[in-house]
């Protein structure tokens, strides 16, 4: 047989036919089972197997298509056919291939244009946020002075105009900590930052000192027009630096239509100090604070800051406000350390900033701070906070801390609000978006978090936190740990020196998703104390344990949940701490001592209901369901999910669903109902 006629029978026996209907079924399959199959949860194995055996599958239905027919009376071997019949079986055989084509080829389409308009949802601009007539964001302004010391200069003038404009109730004035990533060495476009700050008007200003003089350039731009609306320069003698910056306010206050009360007039045109250093030491630690993250690792910067404040309050015993940044500082550090020396440095500073200025919203804000930060008095610091926001309407810190306060109250909605209002007046500030969102995941509003994440990544599009917690939306709403999965790939490709720093949740993805390869990898990079999950610290031997407990790997898991206990135990020895009690009970469940495992979890919970702390004591909540899991009380954990789950909490569908911790219950009816509520509607 020559090639020509080999081609011919090819095509005489339908081979060609057959070869395209298989490819174009195959394809479709494929579509169906990478779309749908992780909806409902089916592990990706599944999905890899169907595209193996669908290439596995073509040489043999061309070889099936050579040998034999299909005939209204069945398959018969190709020499055995009536070639008649064939003729209307191939023509229904073309018509199905048609059909499945066209089905192939709308779903093409429609996956096509569904991945354009993401790529153009991605390619547009930051949403435009609501925008009020009187809002406003002062801009860092730029140093045109030749020592570039004076740098610092400049910054202080910004924020002192911020805060006298800040001081107007009628007035919508942007945290600083929103506009300081708008440096003046940058091509600003105004129209772009107006919309990413939600304002109408932006304030721009150049400051050059020399000497004993200063030159101050300030000009206010529309920001929805570029239009230049007013612009003053002042060249005044050195002194009265502080004189300008009250004078800028007051202009800008006019231009706006802005209502000043008496004591909003009074506290704009009172001067900060009459000591020039001191107010430059002053500028400089609050950069440093306003910059630093609560971090073990910056606590440097906050020694600096505390030193530099030090020096300005030596110079000027009267320095009300960094009286009050000294008692900021001071918290800050002792929320990490505890040190009572911090304590009292911090009641010292108060104190005096008390006598200053008894009445001064400042001061009311830092008591309140203190009270929360330090002395952990829900109740006193709220009362301050609400003092203090009659004064400093626009200040973003006193809703941030009363969102935090009234959440861990139980007053969810309350806090959620607050924290809402702490975005609207600092919308880049990325603390206070991660603890919006935070609040979104615990009421299940799933959709206002994943839009909230999605603004905070257009803050900081390489962080790599915000990515996780966006991917762990999917998980916990979708029971889809795909997204996850994905980016902790991407990380392993192009960023792999960043793993250690997202470690756990490349362990806890692993575990989801049974890939026990990728979790000993992911084990093996965990830091020496753990990770933190929850309320709670779970150190390297109790993820060894995990994932030899999910793995039913009996002698790994009590070799390491055994030493896990050992260094859990001296922990609780030394205090009675319900984040100790808790990890105890969890190892002691898991190595099979009952009585002790309930008794530990139920102890945590006593010393930290949800009444007290509706956050951290919803988390212990769920563990005690976690231990009665593995303690064999399937009972009694069912019954505690249950309740666990008429509050706010951290436990999702996802986790229901897919985590390791849960396998104990599937199957239990009562448990799947649960699972089923949650699951997306």
């Amino acid at each position: 047989m020559n090639l020509l006629d080999f081609f011919a029978e090819l095509k005489r026996r339908r081979v060609y036919s057959v070869a395209v209907a298989y490819v174009v079924v195959a394809w479709l399959l494929i579509q169906i089972s990478t779309q749908v199959f992780p909806f409902f949860g089916i592990p990706n194995w599944v999905v890899r197997l169907v595209v193996l055996l669908s290439i596995l599958g073509f040489p043999i239905a061309v070889v099936c298509a050579w040998a034999f027919e299909m005939t209204p009376e069945g398959i018969k071997f190709e020499g055995d056919v009536d070639r008649r019949i064939i003729r209307k079986t191939g023509r229904k055989l073309t018509a199905l291939i048609v059909i499945v084509a066209a089905v192939a080829a709308g779903v093409t389409v429609f996956r096509f244009l569904h991945s354009q308009q993401s790529i153009e949802a991605a390619k547009q601009p930051p949403r435009a946020v609501a925008i009020e007539s009187k809002s406003i964001a002062v801009l860092p302004f730029e140093n045109l002075s030749e020592e570039k010391a004076n740098a610092y200069f400049a910054d202080g003038m910004q924020d002192e105009i911020l805060i006298n404009l800040a001081r107007i109730a009628d007035l919508k004035v942007i945290s600083r900590t929103s506009v300081m990533q708008y440096k003046t060495d940058a091509q600003r476009n105004l129209r772009e930052i107006g919309q990413q700050l939600g304002v109408a008007f932006l304030l721009e200003g150049r400051v050059q000192r020399a000497a004993n003089r200063v030159r101050v350039n300030a000009q206010l731009i529309d920001s929805r027009s570029d239009a230049n609306v007013w612009a003053q320069t002042y060249d005044r003698d050195l002194a009265d630096v502080f004189a300008i910056q009250s004078e800028i306010a007051k202009a800008i206050a006019e231009q706006l239509q802005a209502k000043l009360s008496p004591n909003e007039k009074k506290a704009i045109e009172q001067r900060p100090t009459t000591d020039l250093i001191a107010f430059d030491q002053y500028t400089r630690a609050k950069t440093l604070l306003l910059t630093t993250g609560a971090s073990p690792f910056q606590n440097k910067n906050f020694l600096e800051a505390i030193q530099l404040l030090e020096s300005a309050t030596a110079r000027d015993p009267a320095f009300h406000a960094a009286y009050c940044q000294l008692v900021f500082a001071h918290d800050s550090l002792y929320a990490g350390d505890h040190v009572p020396s911090r304590l009292a440095a911090a009641e010292a500073a108060l104190q005096t900033a008390s006598q200053l200025q008894p009445g001064s919203p400042e001061t009311h804000l830092a008591r309140g701070w203190h009270l929360y930060y330090a002395l952990r008095d829900s109740q006193g610091a709220l009362a301050e906070l609400e003092i203090a926001r009659r004064g400093l309407a626009n200040d973003a810190r006193i809703f941030t801390t009363m969102g935090y306060i009234l959440r861990r109250q139980g007053k969810h909605e309350e806090g959620l609000r607050a924290l809402e209002q702490a975005v609207a007046l600092d919308p880049r500030n990325l603390d206070t978006l991660i603890q919006l969102s935070v609040s979104y995941n615990y009421l299940r509003r799933y959709a206002q978090e994943v839009a909230l994440l999605d603004r905070a990544r257009e803050v900081a599009p390489e962080d790599t936190g915000i990515a996780i917690s966006r991917a762990l939306v999917d998980y916990r709403a979708l029971a889809n740990p795909e997204p996850l999965s994905r980016y902790i790939e991407q990380l392993r490709r192009e960023r792999p020196a960043l793993l250690g720093e997202v470690s756990d949740s490349w362990f806890f993805c692993a575990l989801v998703k049974h890939d026990w390869a990728g979790a000993e990898q992911a084990l093996a990079a965990l830091p020496q104390d753990g990770w933190v999950e929850g309320a709670v610290r779970l150190g390297r031997h109790f993820g060894e344990g995990l994932l030899a407990r999910s793995m039913h790997d009996g002698a790994r898991a009590r070799a390491a949940f055994t030493a896990a206990r050992l260094e859990q135990e001296q922990i609780v020895r030394t205090q009675e701490d319900y984040r100790a009690l808790c990890v105890l009970g969890l190892i002691d469940a898991a190595l099979g001592n009952k009585e002790a495992a309930l008794q530990e979890g139920r102890r945590a919970v006593e010393l930290l209901p949800i009444t007290k702390d509706a956050m951290d004591g919803a988390a212990l909540a769920v563990n005690l369901a976690q231990i009665y899991a593995w303690a064999g009380e399937k009972d009694l954990a069912i019954e505690q999910i249950a309740a666990v789950e008429r509050v706010p909490n951290d436990l999702s569908y996802g986790d229901l669903k897919l985590h390791p911790d849960w396998d104990a219950l599937r199957g239990d009816p009562r448990f799947e109902k649960i699972v089923a509520s949650l699951a997306p509607k």
